[in-house]
C-alpha cells in the first residue's frame, strides 16, 4: 500500500480547516459526550496532524500545508483547548501532542511566529502548563512544552516576570526525582537562553537574584 493511499484513506478530512475543525470538535466534545468515545477521536485526529505536519519518515510534509494549519489552529483557538484539556489526554495523544506542540511553535508568516504570537495574547496558558508540575501524569509533558516556549524571549520574560517562577523553587524539591529535574532543567533554561531577558530580570529583582545566587 503507497504511503499516498495510506494517508489518504488515514487523514480524511484533507484541507487545513477541515482538519482543524475536525480537531477542534473532537476537543470540544470531551466535555460534552462519553469520554472514552470523544478521547478515541482526539487520538485519531491528533495522530493524524502529527503526520501531516511531521511525516512518517518516507515523505516529508508539504511546508506550505503545515503553515496553514499552524495559521487555522490559531485562528480557531485549539491551543487553548489543547493545553487545558492536557491532564484528560491519554500517553499516545500526549506524545503526539509533543511533537507537534515543537513544530507548530517555529511556523512563521515573514517575521511572525505565529503561535508564540498566539500564546503572548494568552499568557495564561503558561501559567497554567507550569501548573502542572503538580501533577504527576502530565509534568513531563509540560516540561517539555514549557522549554520549546522558553526558545522565545517573549515567553520566557513573561514566566520570569510572573508569579510561576517562584514555583520552581518548590518544584526542584519535589519528592518525585524525574519531576524534580525536569522541572531545574526548565528552570535552568530560565535563566541561561536569553541573556538580555534575564540580565533586565535580575537587575528589577534583586531581592530574588540574591536568592538565586
Amino acid at each position: 500500500m503507497s504511503f499516498f493511499f495510506r494517508m489518504a484513506s488515514r487523514l480524511r478530512p484533507s484541507t487545513p480547516e477541515e482538519v482543524v475543525r475536525s480537531i477542534k470538535d473532537s476537543f470540544l466534545a470531551l466535555h460534552t459526550r462519553t469520554h472514552a468515545k470523544a478521547l478515541e477521536e482526539v487520538e485519531k485526529n491528533m495522530s493524524s496532524l502529527r503526520l501531516l505536519i511531521f511525516g512518517d519518515g518516507e515523505v516529508e510534509p508539504n511546508e506550505e500545508q503545515v503553515l496553514q494549519i499552524t495559521l487555522e489552529i490559531c485562528k480557531e483557538d485549539v491551543i487553548s483547548l489543547i493545553v487545558q484539556d492536557l491532564p484528560s489526554l491519554g500517553w499516545g495523544v500526549r506524545k503526539d501532542l509533543a511533537i507537534c506542540w515543537c513544530i507548530l511553535l517555529r511556523q512563521k508568516v515573514d517575521e511572525t511566529y505565529c503561535c508564540v504570537q498566539y500564546l503572548e495574547n494568552h499568557l495564561e496558558l503558561l501559567d497554567f502548563l507550569v501548573g502542572c508540575y503538580k501533577n504527576l501524569d502530565i509534568a513531563l509533558n509540560c516540561g517539555n512544552m514549557l522549554r520549546e516556549c522558553i526558545k522565545y524571549p517573549t515567553l520566557a520574560k513573561y514566566i520570569l516576570e510572573s508569579g510561576s517562577f517562584e514555583l520552581f523553587f518548590e518544584y526542584v524539591e519535589l519528592p518525585n526525582f524525574d519531576i524534580a529535574s525536569d522541572a531545574l532543567n526548565t528552570f535552568k533554561d530560565l535563566l541561561t537562553k536569553h541573556e538580555v531577558v534575564v540580565a533586565e530580570f535580575l537587575s528589577s529583582h534583586y531581592e530574588q537574584a540574591l536568592v538565586i545566587n
